[in-house]
C-alpha cells in the first residue's frame, strides 16, 4: 500500500475513462457495464445524478506517486435513501428519533442499479485494503454519518470485513445457464406439471403480439422514444416520479449500444410494452420494465422468458433479473444472496445496526433454504441450474 495515496473526486469527467475502465473492466469475460466509466458518466452528464438529486459525486481514487490511477470507488454523498434498494430506512428513523443526524451518508455503488458487481475498483489486493479503509475514514472527512458499499462482490467484502463494515445479506432470483443449446433444454429440466405451465403461460402471452430484440445498430431513436414512455409509467407508479430522464437513454445509445438488449412487444404495428436489459461479459443484465396496455402474463414473458431465449441464445451462463419478485422461481430463477457492507461512526448505532443484522442474517439464510426447496426443476435428472454463488445480480424488473 506504500506509495499510493487516496483523494475524492467530485466529478468523473476529472477521471479518465481509459484508467478507470481498466480498473472496472480488466477481464472481459467478467465485464460488469454499469461499473463502464460510459455508464456511470452518463448519469452525471444528463443530472440523474449531481445537485438536486440527493446523488452527489465524491468518487474516491488511489493514485501513485507519479499520479496513475490504482484504485477507484464509485461514491456518492446521500441527503436520502432512495434508489439504492438496501433498505436503511429504519435505521435513519431510529437514529433520527434518539437525536442523531443521519444524514448526510455516503453511498459506494451504482445508482438506481441493484446488480452486485465491483465497487472496489483496484489494480492489486493492496489497493483494495487501502479503498477500504479510505472508504472508512471518508466519514470522518466529509462529515458523512456512515458509508454504505450496496450489492459487493465477495473480493470487496472481505476487505471491508476487515476494516469493520457489517455484512448484511439479501436475495434476489438468477437463471443459471449450465450449457442448454435450446429454451425446450431448459424445459426438460422442470417437472412435467411446471414445463406444460409454462409453455401455456407463454402461448398466452405471445398472442397476437410481435416481439423483436433489438441490441447495437438494430436500436433507433423510435425504439427508445417506446421505451421512455413505457419507463416512465412504470417510475411514475413505483417511485413517484423516473429517476432517469431521456436525455440518459440518449447517452447510453451514443455510447453503449453493444451492451444493450431492449426486448420490445408490437400489437397491431404499436409499441406496446418493453424490457432493458444491459450484456456482461457472461451475464444477461434485467434492468427496466414498462408497458402502456394491460396484458395478461406480458411482464413475465418480456422481462423472465425472453431473457431466457436471449441468455441461451448468446451462450451467457445467467441472467439476473432484478431485485425482489419471488414469482420468478416458477419462472427457473433461483434464489441467490446478495451483499453490502456497513459502517457507522458513532458506535452506539454500529452496534445497534451489528445486533439487527445478526438476527437477520439467520432469518435470510432460513428463506434461502426454503426458496431452494420450491424451485420448478426434477429432482435428480436434466441439467440442473447451479443457484449458489456470490450473488452478483441485476435490476428491478
Amino acid at each position: 500500500m506504500s506509495g499510493l495515496t487516496l483523494r475524492l473526486v467530485p466529478a468523473l469527467a476529472q477521471i479518465s475513462t481509459r484508467d478507470w475502465d481498466a480498473l472496472a473492466c480488466p477481464d472481459p469475460k467478467n465485464r460488469n457495464p454499469f461499473v463502464r466509466w460510459a455508464f456511470l458518466q452518463a448519469l452525471e452528464e444528463t443530472g440523474c445524478t449531481g445537485p438536486g438529486t440527493g446523488w452527489q459525486a465524491m468518487h474516491l481514487i488511489a493514485e501513485d506517486a507519479g499520479g496513475a490511477l490504482k484504485g477507484a470507488v464509485p461514491l456518492y454523498g446521500k441527503s436520502h435513501s432512495q434508489g439504492e434498494y438496501v433498505f436503511d430506512h429504519g435505521w435513519a428513523h431510529a437514529y433520527e428519533q434518539a437525536g442523531g443526524r443521519y444524514y448526510p451518508k455516503l453511498q459506494a455503488c451504482v445508482p438506481f442499479t441493484p446488480v452486485p458487481g465491483p465497487r472496489l475498483l483496484a489494480a492489486s489486493d493492496s489497493a483494495r485494503a487501502m479503498l477500504a479503509a479510505g472508504l472508512r475514514a471518508a466519514p470522518e472527512q466529509t462529515g458523512a454519518s456512515s458509508v454504505h458499499a450496496t450489492f459487493a462482490r465477495a473480493a470487496d467484502m472481505a476487505a471491508l470485513k476487515a476494516q469493520g463494515f457489517l455484512e448484511r445479506l439479501d436475495v434476489q432470483y438468477h437463471f443459471h445457464n449450465p450449457g442448454y443449446a435450446h429454451y425446450e433444454d431448459f424445459l426438460a429440466s422442470l417437472s412435467s406439471r411446471k414445463r406444460k405451465a409454462l409453455r401455456k403461460e407463454r402461448r398466452k402471452a405471445q398472442e397476437g403480439l410481435v416481439i423483436e430484440h433489438l441490441s447495437g445498430a438494430s436500436l433507433h431513436p423510435e425504439h427508445w422514444d417506446a421505451f421512455f414512455a413505457f419507463y416512465q409509467d412504470t417510475g411514475a407508479r413505483k417511485w413517484g416520479r423516473p429517476y432517469l430522464n431521456r436525455a440518459f437513454f440518449e447517452e447510453i445509445h451514443a455510447r453503449m449500444a453493444d451492451d444493450v438488449l431492449l426486448i420490445m412487444a408490437r400489437e397491431d404495428g404499436n409499441w406496446i410494452a418493453g424490457a432493458l436489459n444491459f450484456i456482461g461479459g457472461d451475464t444477461l443484465y434485467g434492468r427496466y420494465w414498462g408497458r402502456l396496455a394491460e396484458r395478461p402474463l406480458l411482464h413475465f414473458e418480456l422481462c423472465y422468458h425472453q431473457a431466457i431465449d436471449a441468455a441461451i441464445a448468446r451462450k451467457l451462463a445467467r441472467v439476473e433479473a432484478g431485485a425482489q419478485g419471488g414469482h420468478k422461481i416458477a419462472r427457473g430463477y433461483a434464489p441467490v444472496l446478495t451483499r453490502s457492507a456497513h459502517w457507522f461512526r458513532d458506535t452506539r448505532l454500529h452496534e445497534a445496526v451489528a445486533d439487527f443484522l445478526r438476527q437477520e442474517r439467520a432469518a435470510i439464510h432460513h428463506d434461502v433454504s426454503a426458496l431452494e426447496a420450491m424451485t420448478p426443476f426434477r429432482k435428480g435428472g436434466g441439467l440442473a441450474p447451479s443457484p449458489k454463488g456470490s450473488g452478483d445480480d441485476h435490476g428491478t424488473l
